[in-house]
């Protein structure tokens, strides 16, 4: 009957229901496991040319242990000798790497970036946004986060993932609006009693005309500037490449850290060897010279602490490296947070001011103190000639043109604007003074 003709409708329709529920549960499933960790590296992860045989080791190692899976065979014993012989290897690679090869892993794509880090050692993260001149530079992050239940400011320059990733973060190339925004919020954190951390990966500042007209040299002029005056205790840790004043212009700070990896130089490689040599092709030669490592940092003074990483960098295990950079951090906290703001202030400076070094050759070589009898005669013979010791003369009535121009503006009050009386020509006026 009608009755049930009905029922068999709706059990047909709660089954296609059903269905389609399924199917949108099954599409959910599978588009979220895109997002979950990786088991295997992936064939187009970058492998830097000294890696491959580490890499080649960690292949055989995987294809032993899924062929044992297979057959079920037990030999996690093999597997384990194996995987420790693996991370002597890596130990022993990274322990000899030349200047260009450490600079080649501080480039690293997979290398942990700023937003990896921040994400990975705060209990909360919230991003601040905008330089309050109506631009946010998404190549300079900042933000508060809370580290163990205590609020910092974290401030970082972001590179990208890929190519379209790097041209929105713009490489990790602030522009001015950037160090602008930068400085906005370390002023805020000074306000507000919260230490600032800043994380140095970047290869320079933006040098594009842009930049330029926008102020590039004077918005990081000014944060060397107001760096040394803020009141709370600054931190600085270089996860990449800390390139030029593009990196100083927020790491001037109370302890500064550099992990095991990175690199830090006033101007890249590159453009050394092509300054120097005219050629790129020296840019080995350059990085040498350089004395970029993070060693050659500790050695100088310029830096206070290498942070370790785990076998094979951070690009290659970062979940073990977070902890790490956790951990440093929060040391030189420890150090910091009982010092008064004048003393944060006065250790900051001096900090600074106790870099470089210098040779007193006159103290080591007398011949530096002895005088050069031919220069010295030559420079007796040349103030003999009078057009070297003169001042040259005044064009004439420049004097007496001066002293009328005064004069008349001396008559001319400011209060009344009715004394100003109409503009007139410059020719006129010239008259009138000259009269």
């Amino acid at each position: 009957g009608p009755g049930a003709g009905a029922a068999r409708r709706a059990v047909v329709a709660r089954a296609a229901g059903d269905g389609e529920k399924k199917s949108r549960a099954e599409w959910l499933l599978s588009f979220i496991k895109r997002f979950n960790p990786v088991d295997n590296r992936a064939e187009k992860v970058t492998v830097l040319d000294f890696e491959k045989p580490l890499a080649e080791l960690d292949k055989r190692i995987a294809e032993v242990r899924d062929v044992a899976a297979e057959n079920g065979v037990d030999v996690s014993e093999q597997v384990k000798e194996l995987e420790h012989r693996a991370v002597q290897l890596r130990l022993e690679t990274f322990s000899r790497l030349t200047p260009s090869q450490r600079l080649s892993v501080a480039r690293h794509p997979n290398r942990p970036t700023f937003l990896d880090i921040v994400m990975n050692i705060t209990d909360k993260w919230v991003e601040l946004h905008g330089d309050r001149a109506g631009y946010d530079d998404p190549a300079l992050v900042c933000g508060i986060g809370s580290l163990d239940g205590e609020s910092f400011m974290f401030i970082g320059q972001q590179k990208g993932r890929n190519t379209k990733e790097n041209i929105h973060r713009n490489f990790g190339m602030p522009t001015p609006n950037g160090y602008r925004k930068a400085l906005r919020f370390m002023k805020h954190a000074d306000k507000f009693g919260m230490p600032i951390v800043t994380f140095v990966d970047t290869p320079g500042a933006y040098a594009g005309k842009t930049a330029e007209e926008l102020g590039q040299g004077e918005a990081i002029a000014l944060n060397l500037r107001e760096m040394f005056g803020l009141s709370v205790p600054l931190i600085s840790l270089v996860i990449g490449e800390g390139g030029s004043g593009g990196a100083l212009a927020i790491g001037c700070s109370n302890i500064s850290l550099i992990m095991e990896n990175a690199v830090y130089y006033v101007a890249s490689p590159e453009a050394c060897a092509a300054i120097l040599w005219k050629s790129r092709e020296k840019s080995g030669e350059a990085t040498r010279a350089l004395r970029i490592t993070s060693k050659d940092m500790v050695d100088f003074g310029i830096f206070d602490e290498i942070v370790p990483e785990p076998p094979g960098a951070a690009h290659t295990d970062p979940m073990a490296a977070f902890p790490l950079i956790k951990e440093r951090l929060k040391l030189a906290w420890e150090q910091l947070r009982t010092m008064s703001p004048e003393q944060i202030r006065a250790q900051r400076y001096s900090k600074f001011r106790a870099m470089g070094r210098y040779v007193d050759k006159g103290a080591e070589d007398s011949s530096w103190n002895t005088p050069n009898e031919g220069a010295t005669a030559m420079f007796q013979a040349s103030l003999q000639n009078p057009m070297n010791s003169m001042v040259p003369d005044q064009p004439p009535g420049l004097s007496d043109g001066t002293l009328s121009l005064a004069n008349a503006l001396k008559s001319v009050s400011l209060e009344d604007d009715d004394d100003l009386g109409e503009a007139k020509p410059s020719n006129v006026i010239l008259q009138d003074i000259s009269q």
